[in-house]
């Protein structure tokens, strides 16, 4: 509860008329009774349930539960630099079900999904998925030229409201700055420093400005939402850096195959067939939970959940505690890092003797 009250209020300009959302102020009092019952000090109040967030991790014996065993103790709810909810926070609220804020995102994925069926038209879904992993953000001129694209016209719609106004708190000197390696803005930190808010970047702790955009300029400046840029964009750069790894490789991988049924569906040399999921999840116990079967069609003979190896050098009992929690429902998929994957590939092509595998043998087009 605590973390969907964190992620209310990162999403909210502040309580209107002195009154907070009433998953806010609800989240309060049941961690004051919380405390109280456990005889331990509870915050203040709401921003002082805030500050806890940021300065205690959940581990801490501040608050007034007690974490299993294999969660992260030392993680935190609120970003102390930037003062905005972290990853895991953002995970932590999806299975409190916290229906007002998390299904927007779904709804929209949801949306493109059924125009693109309902046209046949796989083609715009495909574009519409590269858009949001390598464009998350877009000028006011760079959104309004999205009309010239075919593939992409007949979702105008959904990516209008898939982008929203950036905020000024990324602003520095009249302008944001462009994470190079991601494409979202960057979080201005003291008077010179950024901090992006996407994982893989932050463990580089000096990102890179790839461009940055005046804010008074030609219309302003658009980004993705949060959970839009955390759960699609993130997650869709693994993809896509799988998608370029399997093409130097010779494979032609087909990408969100059967409108996002799994993420790539590649054809090895000798016909079997690999379907992949990719997950960048900072907890693998809220990941497995949430875990089931890849869907079956189309049809394949074996199926991988991956996830970016960076989790695991993180967190050497990644795979231990996901493994833990998992449904048996899941438990025909194995959880393994996109180095991994890359090197099964590499001892399948080093069996047949082959590293090219042509369109023709694979049946898929370019995605």
């Amino acid at each position: 509860m605590v973390a969907s009250a964190i992620v209310r209020l990162s999403q909210q300009p502040g309580p209107s008329e002195g009154v907070y959302d009433a998953t806010v102020q609800s989240t309060y009092n049941q961690l004051v009774l919380l405390c109280l019952r456990k005889h331990r000090t509870p915050p203040a109040s709401v921003p002082d349930m805030v500050r806890w967030a940021a300065t205690h991790p959940i581990g801490d014996g501040t608050w007034p539960w007690t974490l299993p065993d294999d969660f992260d103790p030392d993680a935190t709810l609120v970003d102390a630099r930037t003062q905005t909810p972290t990853q895991q926070c953002w995970e932590w609220r999806i299975p409190a079900r916290d229906v007002a804020a998390e299904h927007i995102e779904n709804q929209l994925m949801l949306a493109a999904i059924a125009e693109c069926r309902a046209a046949g038209a796989p083609e715009s879904y495909t574009a519409f998925r590269r858009l949001l992993i390598e464009r998350p953000v877009l000028t006011d001129a760079q959104r309004a030229a999205l009309a010239d694209d075919l593939d992409l016209d007949l979702l105008h719609t959904v990516i209008t409201r898939c982008y929203e106004p950036a905020p000024a708190s990324y602003l520095r000197d009249g302008a944001y700055a462009v994470c190079a390696r991601c494409g979202c803005l960057l979080v201005p930190v003291g008077r010179d420093r950024y901090v992006c808010e996407l994982d893989r970047c932050r463990r580089d702790q000096h990102p890179r400005v790839g461009a940055t955009l005046q804010a008074r300029r030609g219309g302003g400046v658009f980004q993705l939402s949060r959970p839009m840029r955390m759960f699609i964009t993130g997650p869709g750069l693994a993809e896509t850096d799988l998608e370029s790894a399997l093409i130097e490789r010779g494979l032609l991988p087909q990408m969100w195959p059967n409108f996002d049924a799994y993420d790539l569906r590649i054809t090895l040399p000798r016909g079997r067939v690999w379907a992949i999921d990719v997950k960048d999840r900072a907890n693998p116990a809220l990941l497995a939970r949430a875990a089931g079967p890849l869907r079956p069609d189309p049809p394949y003979d074996e199926g991988f959940l991956v996830v970016p190896q960076y989790r695991f050098d993180e967190r050497e009992d990644y795979a231990r505690v996901f493994a833990h929690h998992r449904p048996d429902t899941a438990d025909q998929i194995g959880l393994i890092s996109d180095t991994e994957l890359l090197a099964r590939v590499d001892r399948e092509l080093r069996r047949t003797g082959t590293g090219k595998v042509t369109a023709e043998d694979t049946g898929v087009a370019h995605a």
